[in-house]
């Protein structure tokens, strides 16, 4: 028979519903289980704070009653927010930050200085994204469009216990709107935007969904989103050009975007015993090449010829580089370690072409504004394809025990490309490309007794990983034998085992005990190549046959790098709860969280990357944490948390030259947050969120095999970030307006591990504004707003490029932007 309250349901969540349905006044719809009553698509919704539910322990609970950091936001609370990219949500949970490569066409998360920024697709960040449960294993996969969601989850420090392996920083979990076995509903929503930039580029976003009953027990719901926009970054091309065109269509508008994606859901449900939902879902983006720009930079060296800082070059500057004695050091145009008069290839340039620009004497017309001059620019250059299959099955044993199985299927196709110097000098660029898919198998237990929950289960994870990411020299470049290709070409498999449990019991009524683990097992096949290439055309690559040039060199010449491992790693938590009344719960844990490792697959030439340093261990963080959750009567409710963490062998991103590799290295972070959320007086709606935290990644050489090491921060981790929100509401035009505005505030961090003067982002302050008017059925909704109002610079990501260009690449978000939206709900 089916349980009156499914055992995958903390009783005390229901506990507290009861204890604050007062917090409905806050404006929003309370979320209700849907294994507890038959969910429902809410009109939309009345404000911006709700009661949320999470299943951050695999299991559903009140967020208020989860001893986890967590920021959570409903897929209401997301549209007004205005996410259309899943790392959009970043801006709005302090402590989390976003990194990646490709100009943020491929984005991920930091989440409390942990990051990993490699730019090649084999590799797996630190922090785990799903969808649905299913874990997105490709670095590219983080990036994605957001519609139709319930809510997104982002889970704060290690998770390793309940969701594997590779959530040592923590995680972001979406939650995708499932079908309504009552009535029929759904939405259209159209926006229309302009960018604020010489380009003058205009967006049209539509999001639709429809979904329903089509039996008394099967339901399904579709739902589709396309977003197409202009490049905003204006390309002056062929302005200040060196070199020949690198071919048709050179000198195009970046940052666009047309991306179509879509989703299918059908779920079954016998209202007795068995729940089953299968999922369909695909996306398609075709994109200009990475909208990076540049800056001219300059490498400062020692009296033993080693770089020990980059700095943003002075107006009057002609050095290429600045050696020991004040002299002109030269540059490494060929990318081989080797400078200036040392090297007959490089002899040719021992000064810039003209002061205060790169080495070819380009500086960006506007600095960071969005005009600049670039030749490796094309329209349609790239394209990402993903397609996937997600299913879940919910059988109830007993009234208080449930089997889940959670299958999940997904592929991912790319070829992206970036002009490495982001000027108009025809020198050379960048692509990435990935073929690969993944399978993931989950079973597991949820039970419940008077005094505990426990759950138990098996996991399974395969990759089969082609990774194509390489050097273009194109028609037309300014180096020695172009065109050709510099490739290195890398395939990994993975297959992951793993066996995991948590037991939560209640010593007394005020107290629990927490206790989890994870044993896994995992088999990694490793093969990687560095190959020549003579292709001919800008927009494909790997074409004629390859001769291979590394990474090993045996008795026989140039060879492939093959390798596999076989680890066996664990991951832990121990924590204990004291809630002393309803309204707070205080909680203290230790939590042990792994990384597998894994390879290098480092860009051919450039400083030499000995055999030894492709393959990189695991990492381990131990994390004592400590942190609070208190309602403060019926409106506020006030968070926060206390946290240390110890990493041993941290797997950090070092780039130096043109390529990078990751390196393991001990590190250390403390810091502390905040959250406040509060609704004073009927119709007023606020939250301020704050973090600060100090990280050290510790002993980290300047080039691998150096001889100068440091204590740095680790990239992309603002020290201090706060953010807010402020809403108010009232009755108005046979309806209800609604005005809101939102900020972020982001202290400077750098981009570059070696922590040089120029790899430095400034500080930012992004304020966006929203009014909207909804009618009094909730059937319509309109509404303008407008994003990054100061039009503020805010970085990206950028990539250190002295020694090569003269230059560093940089890119920022989006420079202000105005749009009005349309919505009706069926």
């Amino acid at each position: 028979m089916k349980p009156m309250i499914s055992s995958t349901i903390d009783k005390a969540f229901f506990d507290r519903l009861r204890s604050t349905t007062a917090l409905l006044a806050l404006g929003g719809i309370m979320t209700v289980p849907a294994v507890a009553v038959q969910a429902q698509e809410q009109p939309a919704q009345r404000g911006i704070l709700e009661e949320v539910v999470v299943v951050a322990q695999k299991r559903e609970q009140s967020v208020q009653d989860v001893g986890i950091a967590i920021t959570t936001y409903t897929g209401d609370q997301i549209r007004k927010l205005g996410v259309e990219q899943s790392f959009d949500i970043a801006s709005f949970s302090p402590g989390v930050h976003i990194s990646g490569n490709l100009a943020g066409q491929n984005t991920q998360f930091t989440i409390r200085g942990v990051t990993q920024n490699d730019f090649n697709d084999i590799v797996e960040a630190p922090n785990a994204v799903y969808l649905d449960e299913g874990y997105l294993a490709i670095a590219q996969a983080q990036t994605f469009a957001v519609f139709d969601i319930e809510r997104v989850e982002i889970l704060k420090g290690p998770q390793g216990t309940l969701f594997g392996r590779n959530a040592t920083g923590g995680l972001v979990h979406y939650i995708s709107r499932k079908p309504n076995f009552e009535e029929v509903d759904g939405y259209v929503d159209v926006t229309y935007g302009r960018f604020d930039s010489p380009a003058h580029a205009d967006q049209i976003r539509v999001e639709a969904a429809i979904g329903g009953p089509l039996t008394d027990k099967v339901a399904a719901r579709a739902a589709v989103s396309y977003n197409w926009h202009q490049g905003y970054l204006k390309n002056l091309y062929p302005d200040s050009a060196v070199g020949g065109s690198p071919g048709p269509g050179a000198g195009a508008d970046l940052a666009d975007d047309d991306t179509l994606a879509g989703r299918f859901t059908v779920a079954y449900d016998d209202n007795e015993e068995v729940r089953v939902t299968l999922s369909f879902n695909g996306a398609r983006s075709n994109l200009a090449t990475g909208p990076y720009q540049s800056k001219p930079t300059i490498g400062v060296f020692d009296a033993n010829g080693e770089l020990i800082n980059v700095i943003d070059v002075e107006p009057g500057e002609t050095r290429a580089s600045i050696a020991a004695d004040g002299s002109d050091f030269g540059s490494d145009l060929d990318n081989d370690g080797i400078f200036g008069l040392n090297d007959p290839d490089d002899a040719f340039l021992v000064q810039r072409f003209a002061p205060g620009g790169d080495f070819f004497g380009y500086r960006d017309p506007d600095g960071d504004d969005f005009t600049f001059s670039g030749d490796f620019a094309f329209k349609d250059h790239g394209d990402v394809d993903t397609w996937g299959v997600n299913g879940r099955i919910e059988w109830d044993l007993t009234d208080t025990m449930t089997l889940t199985s959670i299958t999940d299927f997904k592929s991912y196709e790319k070829l992206l490309f970036i002009d490495v110097d982001s000027a108009p000098v025809n020198q050379s660029a960048n692509y990435a490309g990935v073929d690969a898919t993944s399978f993931t198998q989950e079973l597991r237990v949820n039970g419940s007794t008077d005094r505990m929950r426990w759950v138990a289960g098996l996991f399974y994870l395969n990759i089969d990983s082609e990774s194509d990411n390489g050097l273009k020299f194109p028609v037309g470049s300014v180096v020695p034998g172009a065109p050709f290709d510099l490739a290195s070409d890398a395939r990994l498999k993975t297959d992951s085992y793993s066996v995991f449990g948590q037991i939560e019991y209640d010593v007394s009524d005020t107290v629990t005990f927490i206790l989890g683990g994870r044993l896994i097992q995992e088999e990694k096949d490793y093969e990687f190549t560095q190959s020549l290439y003579f292709t001919q055309s800008s927009f494909e690559i790997h074409q004629g046959t390859p001769v291979v040039i590394g990474p090993v060199f045996g008795p026989n010449g140039p060879e492939a790098f093959v390798d596999e491992t076989s680890d066996t790693l664990w991951a832990g938590k121990a924590q204990l709860e004291f809630r002393p009344n309803d309204d707070l719960l205080l909680y203290a844990g230790v939590h042990r969280g792994v990384k597998a490792g894994s390879f290098n697959a480092q860009l051919a030439g450039g400083l030499p990357v000995p055999t030894s340093a492709i393959p990189y261990s695991e990492e381990v963080l131990y994390s004592y944490e400590g942190g609070f959750k208190a309602s403060l009567g019926n409106f506020t409710r006030l968070n926060g948390s206390l946290f240390y963490y110890d990493y041993k062998d941290y797997q950090a991103f070092l780039f130096t030259g043109v390529s990078g590799v990751v390196i393991n290295a001990d590190a250390e972070n403390y810091g502390v947050e905040l959250e406040l959320q509060t609704s004073p007086v009927e119709g007023l709606d606020a939250i301020l969120a704050v973090s600060w935290f100090d990280a050290t990644v510790k002993d980290v050489p300047l080039r691998v095999g150096g001889p100068i090491v440091r204590d740095v921060d680790p990239t992309y981790t603002p020290e201090f970030q706060f953010s807010g929100l402020v809403r108010y509401e009232w009755p108005a035009f046979n309806g209800r307006l609604a005005v809101s505005s939102d900020f972020s505030y982001s202290d400077s961090y750098f981009y570059n591990l070696r922590n040089f003067d120029a790899d430095k982002f400034d500080s930012y302050f992004m304020v966006n504004a929203r009014i909207g008017w909804t009618s009094e059925d909730d059937r319509w909704e309109v509404a303008a707003q407008v994003k990054n109002i100061t039009d503020e610079r805010a970085g990206i990501q950028g990539f250190d490029l002295a020694t090569l260009c003269g230059c560093n690449e940089i890119s920022f978000q989006p420079p202000r932007w105005f749009g009005l939206s349309v919505r009706h709900n069926l």
